[in-house]
């Protein structure tokens, strides 16, 4: 059966009063749309059954009446809830003649599905939208619409990976996830990496019950089976944390890491009384500005010597690690200030807990899945033409090699 082309006269009638009556146009007006175009769709089925009601037909007749179908249309006025579409009997021309009519409808589902990627919630979306198309959408619908980004999502987690990655930064964040017996927290893992032509990308997530050695190395070797198997790889970046690097102990076992000054400093400042701890870290801060290793070595010897009296635990707490925070010296200098903390993956986590915030608490894994496949996906798009590092002539793979 035809549904009858309906969209020609929509695209009329809204273009002419948009031009004239923006303004103005009130929900009477909506009104009014819909009867013209309810006669203009009906004058249209008349021309071609070639009959009018109670006239008699030719012997020969093109089609046949086959009563109406209503749906909704979302315009620029407004929404017409219960429109009636005249159809006829044959099928030939229905999907072509309202192919135009989805595309509409389909821009509007984009449209919501931003809202939500954004950061509002699925209640709300329906709340905010209804000023623009004079309805609102119910938070189910909402959030049936959202599940149409589970293909895409699966993709993004099968997607083959290059062996490309110059360095790779590993960290984690809290979310609330909502189960039967109240909130519980998941923590997303996350690799982010630079390219060797200083692109950036963010790789991968996991979300996961905790930040165990099982869980860091599921997401590990989730990208080494897909294709990221280290042979660029020239430094890893982590907070330290014993699980994680348990986990590369068994996936990429030979890459140099750094750890991360940031999560360093901050350790040693619970180590310190307040009174010691501006000028105590200030100058602790001085051992990562050093150009060489030898001379970020002197440093600490120095600093060490200062300050091993006053807060003996603080020194140890520093110590211990020495060596994996002065790991990114053997890199290029122009690198340094990007590789020596997790603060680029950081910055990344302060946006999510942004746009996750007015959503309180998510409803199950996938909800989760969803939100962030599509932020990490508006950053990597918005990356691809902008470079984090500018590429070194020193980083060749000559030089991995040595």
């Amino acid at each position: 059966m035809i549904q009858l082309n309906f969209d020609r006269h929509v695209i009329t009638w809204a273009g002419q009063l948009k031009s004239g009556f923006w303004e103005d146009l009130k929900p009477h007006m909506l009104s009014l749309v819909q009867s013209l175009l309810e006669a203009s769709l009906e004058g249209e089925r008349d021309q071609l059954v070639l009959a009018d009601w109670n006239q008699k037909a030719p012997s020969r007749r093109a089609d046949y009446r086959n009563g109406y179908y209503s749906r909704s249309w979302d315009t620029e006025l407004g929404t017409i809830v219960n429109l009636h579409v005249p159809r006829t009997r044959r099928a030939a021309r229905s999907r072509a003649l309202l192919k135009r009519y989805k595309a509409s409808q389909s821009s509007t589902h984009r449209a919501l599905l931003n809202l939500f990627l954004a950061g509002v919630s699925t209640r709300r979306v329906g709340e905010v939208v209804k000023p623009f198309l004079g309805r609102t959408y119910s938070a189910s619908f909402v959030s049936g619409l959202t599940k149409q980004l589970d293909p895409q999502v699966r993709a993004f987690h099968q997607r083959p990976l290059e062996d490309a990655y110059r360095y790779l930064f590993l960290d984690g964040i809290v979310l609330k996830g909502r189960r039967a017996l109240g909130a519980k927290k998941r923590l997303i893992l996350v690799a982010y990496g630079i390219r060797a032509d200083g692109r950036r990308e963010l790789i991968g997530f996991l979300v996961e019950r905790n930040e165990s050695q099982e869980a860091w190395q599921r997401l590990l070797q989730d990208l080494y089976q897909r294709g990221l198997l280290g042979q660029a790889l020239r430094l890893i970046i982590t907070d330290g944390g014993k699980g994680l690097h348990a986990a590369l102990d068994m996936v990429y076992p030979r890459t140099p890491r750094q750890r991360c000054w940031v999560h360093k400093l901050r350790n040693v400042a619970n180590k310190l009384k307040r009174a010691i701890q501006t000028q105590c870290l200030s100058e602790a801060k001085g051992i990562y500005r050093a150009n060489t290793r030898r001379e970020a070595l002197k440093r600490f010897q120095r600093w060490a010597a200062h300050w091993r009296s006053e807060a003996p635990q603080a020194v140890r707490c520093l110590e211990k690690d020495l060596d994996q925070l002065l790991t990114f010296l053997a890199c290029p200098k122009e690198h340094h200030t990007k590789i020596r903390t997790t603060n680029a993956i950081e910055r990344i986590f302060r946006e999510v807990r942004r746009r996750t915030r007015p959503m309180s608490c998510f409803t199950n894994d996938a909800s989760i899945e969803r939100i962030l496949f599509g932020l990490f996906s508006y950053f990597n798009q918005r990356w691809q033409r902008q470079r984090a590092l500018k590429p070194s002539p020193s980083l060749t793979p000559s030089v991995l090699a040595a």
